[in-house]
This record gives C-alpha cells, sequence and structure tokens, in this order.
C-alpha cells in the first residue's frame, strides 16, 4: 500500500506542517506547485528531500490561490485550467531534475480535487494537462469519480486513493472541510482505518455504515493535527498487519 502526504504547502519564511518528518514515514509526496502554496525554494527543498530517501514526487496542482490555499471554488474555462495545469507540472519537475528523480504523478488539490471529482470541465481540463505533459503519468484520485473515468477513458492510469484522516459519507464522498466531524484526529483510529482500507477495502461512514474502499495509496494531511504522528502508527499498524508501505509508481 502506498501512503502519501501533501507536502511543501509553506511560502516563503512560513512553513505547515513537517515535511522532512513526514518523508521519512510515507512513499509519495504530493508537493505544492506554487498556486495554491509552495514557493521555488520550497519546491527544490521538498524534491532534494525526497530523491534522497526515495520517496517519489508527485505534482499537487491547484487552483491558482495562494490566499485561500486552493480551497475555494474558482469558475476556469477549459483551456486556462488545462495551462495551468501543465504549467505547474513542469515548475516541478525543474526542480527534480538536479536530484535525478522526475514527476511521477499527479494529484490535484483542494478545491480542484473536489471540483474534477463530480465536474466534468475541471476534470478534462487536468486530464488534458496530462494528456499534453506525459500520457504515461498517473492520476491520484478517488475511485470512480469523474476524474478517474474521464481519464480512464483517455487511456491514462488512475491510482485510487483513501483518506485515513477523513471522515467519509453513506455516499463514498467525503465529509465537507466545513463541517465539525471532517477529520479523524486521533491517530490509533487512523491507523485502524488504514488497516482496514488496506486489507478489508472498506471504510465505515458517518453514519456506522460500512462502504468499499478499495484504494492503492492513503493519503495522510501534513497539515492535521498531529499529522507526524499519525503517519508513525499508520505505518507501524500497517507492517504489523503484513501490509508493506511501498510507492505505487
Amino acid at each position: 500500500m502506498d501512503l502519501n502526504a501533501d507536502l511543501g504547502e509553506g511560502f516563503g519564511v512560513w512553513r505547515l506542517g513537517d515535511d522532512e518528518a513526514l518523508l521519512d514515514l510515507v512513499t509519495s509526496a504530493n508537493v505544492a506547485c506554487g498556486f495554491h502554496a509552495g514557493d521555488p525554494s520550497t519546491m527544490r527543498r521538498v524534491c532534494a528531500a525526497a530523491a534522497e530517501r526515495g520517496v517519489a514526487v508527485g505534482a499537487q496542482v491547484g487552483y491558482r490561490d495562494l490566499a485561500g490555499f486552493g480551497r475555494r471554488h474558482i469558475a476556469y474555462d477549459f483551456a486556462e485550467l488545462r495551462d495551468e495545469v501543465l504549467y505547474q507540472l513542469g515548475a516541478l519537475n525543474a526542480f527534480c531534475r538536479p536530484y535525478r528523480t522526475r514527476v511521477r504523478y499527479l494529484k490535484p488539490h483542494g478545491a480542484l480535487y473536489h471540483a474534477a471529482a463530480c465536474e466534468e470541465l475541471p476534470a478534462a481540463a487536468v486530464v488534458a494537462a496530462v494528456d499534453d505533459y506525459d500520457r504515461d503519468l498517473p492520476v491520484l484520485c478517488p475511485p470512480g469519480s469523474v476524474l478517474a473515468q474521464l481519464a480512464q477513458g483517455a487511456g491514462l492510469r488512475v491510482v485510487a486513493e483513501g483518506f485515513a484522516d477523513r471522515n467519509y459519507l453513506p455516499n463514498g464522498q467525503l465529509v465537507p472541510r466545513t463541517s465539525p466531524d471532517a477529520l479523524v484526529t486521533e491517530p490509533p483510529e487512523v491507523a485502524r482505518r488504514a488497516v482496514r482500507m488496506a486489507t478489508e477495502r472498506t471504510v465505515v461512514a458517518v453514519d456506522g455504515s460500512v462502504i468499499p474502499c478499495v484504494v492503492d495509496s492513503i493519503c495522510l494531511h501534513g497539515d492535521s493535527p498531529g499529522a507526524v504522528a499519525a503517519a508513525e502508527l499508520v505505518r507501524a499498524t500497517l507492517i504489523d498487519a503484513g501490509v508493506t508501505p511501498t510507492p505505487f509508481n
């Protein structure tokens, strides 16, 4: 099972989360590309640290919204969003090259992640950007989402993602961040949910129902309270359950 985390989300002198500590625990790093968070120096630092540890680097592409951390919906036309996603892919890969690595997958961030999961225009724009950049680049996204369907239809590889530290609705969607029960913050519970996803391919929704959760990568949010402690426990608990953390790409 792959373990991924959103990293490089600081900007200038401000840092969010402990990138170095999480890079010792995860197998894939979703690196912010400067639009919703991150800057050139941060991108270089995280790419260098990931390469040193053998962690796969993925482009965490988002809306051009530093002030809103990419969590506000923005109405784009197709071509503009396609080009902004393509721009972010190229920018991050430039910082991979000095460390003899490359961008190995794409994952949308925040509002773009949710829009592409259920709306055709942003999903199609992301798919078009990947098609322009590298058709062998996997797309990390929710299973069964609009983005997953369009990417598969275009012949791209889709990697299904689950969230051990987010609550799910009975329909399989994530509880909105605006809800007080959006996050799962207790590390033992996060670890139990990760093991269940990896071994039973299910998750318990907020209403207590058990729903399918067939994923190849589990996300641990680097900006969540106790993120490092949760990641340490998740990794150790998965290994104890016979699941080896391994990059999907």
